[in-house]
């Protein structure tokens, strides 16, 4: 077996060659090779330009990933299935992150990891040959191609530091055959920012000649061509992500710079951040695919949506042993004012509101991001505290049709202004300023039927039909209004769900909202481990129990799951 890891997989698909993502037996490249495939500005360009796409694919663009368990150790989603591990990280079971070799989920772990270092290889090594002279016949070009590349390697080692426990750290320096050096997580989160700043650098840069600005739609497949303004916006926006998220647990998030996280909050996107999707731009959401129809794949357990409730339901589901949730094959039901979902006081009544065939037609806009599904459709298996009578409809439209009636091409929504909004308001909570806080949460509260906070000091407004509702200790069998920290975590949960990926997941661990028992991160993968000669005795998961790591679970937290 060929022990030049990850790093030279990574390199021979910047050669053009073909790898297998699972495969570490691959063709050690050599640094003639790269300068030959690398050696003008087209054949460059046309190398680097193609691996936004190529970092989306890691992330979204297959089942085999590991957001099927983020989902459901984060309460986003519950599934009785065995695909893509679903059943098998679920809460309140001692799942843990198992990484011995041959482990069943060893395709969706080692898929970001080994994919987003693969982008960081390429991104270094255009970079390397742009320091080494590559000409690219103008300063606005050669100021674009830089910053890409620098964003290009921030997304995929901030991506790898938010999930795993360590990576290495390829630079323009790295020898195409080392493999480098594991760092931990917080280094690797160091090295992001410091790419993100390099990326708004040279976007900056003074500059002379042609081919600069705009990024080409070919390389980040927009609607609209990113102009060096809105790029600059753009990475902002995923810095304010990843310095955010990268914390594992709520001491890691409170000592997050919130200075930072603000200012490029207030300095970044202005509107959702749409992407086209299809086969001709190489960009597609596997997973968002599976989060509406009959439930099987998908059911949104009570935990979180259950604080929309009104009705008395959550209350007394809260109240209710783990284990007799659901008991008699009952699907929660609940009754809101929150019109992202389905309105009525019987389950009929909300079928009746908003069916998700109503917005089945090409570019349409589904009027509830959230189903009652036909009772037919219901699914009983499984632990009865994930079963609810309600599936996520947002993406409907795109799913079925798409832009123009084809399934799942077309523009839809790839980062969530509210996302960066909440991002900027929790900075804000943390650093005193309470009302301009309020404000942001507002925006969606109020557009959707929620009444606006006006004293930041108290807890939300609407007396018994307060949105939202939260499990109140110390004994965690009752409900009652949230605070504006609540309201804030309730607004990014509902706007960015099934949109950013794990986006429950990272939030939750930093909340410190997690189920008792839930991994924290991914331990650096058992093939990587393997390909560095690590003895089987320092192969290690993350959870509870023997051969995991030190401090990788969670502790019961906020509403005392």
């Amino acid at each position: 077996m060929t022990r030049n890891l990850i790093r030279s997989a990574a390199l021979v698909a910047a050669l053009g060659l073909t790898a297998c993502e699972r495969s570490l037996e691959v063709t050690n490249p050599n640094s003639g090779d790269s300068k030959k495939v690398l050696a003008t500005a087209t054949d460059a360009e046309n190398l680097v330009g193609g691996y936004f796409k190529r970092w989306s694919t890691g992330l979204y663009g297959s089942l085999t990933v590991i957001e099927g368990m983020t989902g459901v150790m984060s309460m986003m989603n519950f599934s009785s299935l065995a695909n893509n591990c679903l059943n098998a990280r679920l809460p309140f079971a001692g799942a843990n992150n198992d990484n011995t070799p041959g482990n069943v989920c060893t395709g969706e772990q080692f898929r970001i990891y080994t994919i987003e270092n693969e982008v960081q290889r390429v991104a270094s090594t255009f970079l390397a040959q742009v320091e080494a002279g590559l000409d690219l016949q103008s300063t606005a070009r050669k100021s674009r191609d830089q910053a890409f590349a620098e964003f290009l390697r921030g997304m995929a080692i901030g991506h790898i530091a938010m999930f795993y426990d360590s990576t290495a750290i390829v630079t323009t320096k790295t020898d195409p055959q080392d493999a480098g050096t594991l760092v931990s997580y917080k280094e690797a989160g160091d090295s992001a920012m410091a790419a993100f700043q390099r990326a708004i650098d040279y976007a900056s840069a003074p500059v002379t000649g042609s081919e600069g600005f705009p990024i080409p739609i070919t390389w980040i497949p927009t609607p609209t061509a990113l102009s060096q303004a809105e790029f600059i916006k753009v990475v902002r926006s995923y810095r304010a992500r990843v310095r955010a998220n990268i914390a594992r647990t709520p001491a890691e998030r409170a000592a997050v710079n919130w200075a930072s996280v603000i200012a490029d909050a207030q300095g970044g996107i202005t509107a959702d951040m749409q992407i086209t999707t299809g086969s001709v731009t190489g960009i597609g959401n596997s997973w968002r695919a599976q989060y509406d129809g009959a439930g099987l794949w998908h059911q949104m357990p009570p935990f979180v949506i259950g604080m929309a409730d009104v009705s008395g339901s959550y209350a007394t589901w809260q109240a209710t042993a783990i284990g007799a949730r659901g008991s008699g094959n009952n699907g929660f039901f609940m009754v809101t004012p929150d019109l992202r979902f389905p309105q009525g006081a019987t389950r009929a009544a909300q079928q009746a509101d908003f069916s998700i065939t109503s917005c089945a037609a090409s570019g349409t806009v589904c009027k509830r991001y959230f189903v009652n599904r036909p009772g037919g459709n219901d699914q009983f298996a499984g632990a009865g505290w994930g079963w609810s009578n309600y599936d996520i409809a947002r993406f409907h439209p795109w799913r079925v049709a798409g832009d123009a009636g084809s399934a799942q091409t077309g523009n839809t929504i790839y980062f969530a202004k509210a996302e960066l909004d909440m991002l900027q308001a929790e900075g804000l909570i943390r650093t005193g300023n309470a009302a301009g806080a309020a404000t942001l949460i507002n925006v969606t509260r109020v557009k959707n039927g929620l009444p606006a906070i006006t004293d930041p000091t108290a807890v939300v407004p609407g007396g018994a039909d307060c949105v939202p509702k939260v499990p109140i200790g110390p004994a965690f069998t009752a409900v009652g209004c949230g605070s504006l920290l609540e309201a804030m975590k309730y607004e990014k949960r509902l706007e960015t769900a099934f949109i950013a990926v794990g986006p429950w997941y990272l939030d939750g661990r930093g909340w410190g909202d997690l189920a008792a028992g839930t991994p924290l991160f991914w331990a650096t993968p058992v093939e990587d481990l393997l390909a560095r000669s690590k003895p089987t005795s320092a192969i290690y998961g993350t959870g509870g129990g023997v051969g995991m790591a030190p401090n990788s679970v969670a502790p019961k937290g906020t509403y005392g799951w």
